[in-house]
């Protein structure tokens, strides 16, 4: 036994100097205990080779016993440590859990203390991800407001600059922010209300190349923009990333807004304007006016639905349109029903299968 034994040694020895993998050297070790072992379960007793190598196959039975139960148990070790290095890593790649200070407990209070929202309301609001298409009239105090509510991530697109005229409405900017792009203003101002969100700023213009990888990133889109073209293309590609859109609009003394989200129920922003209106038909503020604080009504009722889609409160705007008509003072509220010949969310934009 003491032969073979040395056999395997010098086997491992070489094996080692020349640089040979362990895997190679295992087999080349397990096949010699295997000719060993063979050797005498088929030789009769007294054979010479039987008594140069143990004289009994038990003691060679019961050594391969121990070695198999040793590569199980490495393969087991082995195992064990590989699940937790994947454990492991995926937790130092996971987000940190929203756990708050003692600063952040008290800005929140009144929405902890609010039975709809509580703390785990606010745990939600501040792992959410909102995206706000405009830092215009809408946008502005949407942004604000967001900011203020904890909502932790906070994304705005807008490839316009701080102009003079904008100052009479959007509240966000000042007049020293005259001239800066729009979405850097509108960051200085959250980060300097509130430095626990993050705000990420995009100084371009929404296009269908950059829309889809855009949404993703985020699990509500806020539209404040001022013309059709970008509504539309928000509206289909919030529709094919299943992300509710809430969607906002402004004429003189009279606002709107909605929360299309035909993934869960009701209609998408094309069921109900098909079409752009002709030109002329649908002025600019520009062109036709708007009382300063209008925007900031809706724009604050935007971030409200935000909230309440983000924390599962209430009833948000899903099929309803809300209007506010500033100069008499009065508020309606009508229903949306979805169209099944809609292009973007009807039965043929889904298919067949769907």
């Amino acid at each position: 036994m003491g032969l073979v034994l040395l056999l395997a040694a010098l086997i491992w020895g070489l094996g080692v100097l020349m640089g040979t993998p362990r895997r190679p050297r295992f087999i080349l070790i397990a096949v010699l205990f295997g000719v060993v072992l063979l050797a005498q379960l088929a030789l009769p007793d007294g054979h010479p080779i039987r008594q140069a190598t143990g004289k009994s196959p038990a003691l060679w039975l019961m050594l391969a016993a121990a070695a198999a139960l040793a590569v199980v148990y490495g393969r087991m070790v082995g195992a064990l440590r590989r699940r937790a290095g994947v454990r492991q890593a995926s937790s130092e790649q996971a987000p940190p859990k929203a756990a708050f200070s003692d600063s952040e407990l008290d800005r929140y209070a009144r929405h902890i203390v609010l039975r709809e929202i509580g703390g785990p309301g606010q745990k939600r609001l501040k792992q959410a991800r909102v995206l706000v298409i405009g830092a215009g009239g809408l946008g502005a105090p949407a942004l604000q407001y967001l900011a203020a509510a904890g909502v932790g991530t906070i994304g705005v697109i807008d490839d316009d600059v701080v102009e003079n005229a904008n100052l009479q409405r959007q509240v966000i900017h000042r007049d020293r922010d005259i001239g800066m792009p729009k979405v850097f203003s509108a960051q200085a101002a959250m980060q300097a209300q509130n430095p626990a969100v993050t705000v990420r700023p995009y100084h371009r213009r929404l296009t269908a190349e950059i829309a889809a990888d855009l949404f993703a990133d985020y699990d509500v889109i806020l539209d404040g923009t001022d013309n059709f073209a970008t509504r539309y293309l928000s509206n289909a590609t919030a529709v094919a990333a299943g992300k509710p859109l809430i969607s906002g609009a402004l004429s003189q003394w009279e606002g709107q807004l909605s929360v299309f989200d035909p993934a869960r129920s009701g209609p998408c922003y094309q069921c109900i304007f098909p079409e752009a209106p002709a030109p002329g038909l649908a002025p600019s503020c520009a062109e036709a006016g708007v009382i300063g604080p209008l925007p900031g009504v809706i724009g604050a009722m935007m971030a409200v639905e935000a909230i309440k889609v983000v924390t599962d409160a209430g009833t948000p705007l899903r099929g309803q349109m809300l209007i506010y008509d500033a100069l008499y003072g009065e508020t309606r509220t009508i229903r949306l029903k979805a169209r099944a010949d809609c292009p973007v969310c009807g039965a043929t934009a889904r298919g067949p299968d769907r």
